[in-house]
């Protein structure tokens, strides 16, 4: 199922330790409302985000809101440590933590389980047998109901789908009219530009092929091509915001429909996360599915074409 789906990273205030406010309450009140209004019903968290604060607002707001967790889906995240053990940044999929982590962010979000856990980036020393135990028992607990992975290649989800006895069902990547190594690694096989891009070929095509949703964070580019202040634009991104703003009159719509219509159009089925905290340009995406049925192939390649300054092979 193709969807557009809300990243609560934006949600909870600072990322200090300070606890947060009513008001960050408020503000994830009016963003879950946008969202739904634009037809959005899957929240993306992770338990990092604003150091648990953006589940914990989000908790708030269910708690506050009767019948809302019945109409919506969640999914979480977890594998990423922060500021712990003298580390600013490491990652930990052993059994233990995932249990803990997982523990911690339901209890934040105020349910009793998440419809999707991602893992959240590859730990070189998981265990593929020992994630698929914590895995398993979270799913025999009611916990989780479906498993998905975040900033993995198709080799990386392979070696854990086998010792798992869930299917992985998401992969969250970068993925944008900006970030398009995803993209190029599909047409640059045998070109020497394609070394410019590190991205693992194959990747887009084994989710396909598996029933993969390619979950794309970064989508909306940060503003970039929908009128975010830069101190200087690159001839290719001003071009690509003019361009942007032309097709969403052409086809009566926002720019960032237009933007995640052209994701959207990809056969691979992706699924944009928008992380915009604004309601006006969250229900702004709400365009997006119509876009990309609508968009034509010529006005998708000249997106592609404008944003990376050159013509394709």
């Amino acid at each position: 199922m193709q969807e557009v789906i809300y990243g609560c990273m934006g949600l909870g205030g600072s990322w200090s330790d300070e606890p947060h406010g009513t008001h960050h309450v408020d503000q994830a009140a009016a963003a879950v409302q946008a969202a739904l209004d634009a037809g959005i019903t899957l929240f993306d968290h992770a338990d990092i985000y604003r150091s648990g604060k953006s589940e914990a607002v989000f908790g708030e707001v269910l708690a506050g809101t009767p019948g809302l967790r019945e109409r919506i889906r969640l999914q979480t995240k977890c594998g990423i440590r922060l500021n712990e053990r003298g580390l600013q940044t490491h990652y930990d999929l052993s059994r233990d933590a995932i249990l803990e982590r997982v523990n911690g962010s339901l209890q934040r979000l105020r349910t009793d389980y998440v419809d999707v856990l991602l893992l959240h980036r590859p730990d070189p020393l998981a265990d593929p047998a020992e994630v698929a135990s914590a895995v398993g028992q979270l799913i025999a607990e009611g916990k989780v109901r479906q498993l998905g992975v975040s900033n993995m290649s198709a080799a990386q989800i392979e070696v854990l789908q086998d010792k798992l006895e869930t299917p992985v069902v998401a992969n969250q990547l970068e993925m944008s009219l900006l970030k398009r190594a995803w993209l190029e690694s599909q047409v640059l096989v045998n070109h020497p530009e394609h070394l410019d891009y590190s991205f693992p070929h194959g990747t887009v095509e084994y989710c396909t092929r598996n029933n993969i949703t390619l979950q794309a964070y970064g989508s909306l580019a940060k503003g970039v091509f929908t009128g975010a202040e830069q101190e200087s634009p690159t001839s290719a991104e001003a071009a690509t915001a003019e361009l942007v703003a032309q097709l969403a009159g052409e086809y009566g719509t926002s720019g960032e429909a237009v933007l995640l219509g052209w994701l959207m159009k990809h056969p691979a089925g992706i699924a944009p996360v928008i992380g915009t905290v604004n309601p006006d340009r969250i229900r702004a995406c709400g365009d997006a599915a119509r876009v990309a049925g609508a968009l034509t192939r010529p006005d998708w390649y000249k997106l592609w074409v404008t944003a990376r300054g050159s013509n394709i092979p």
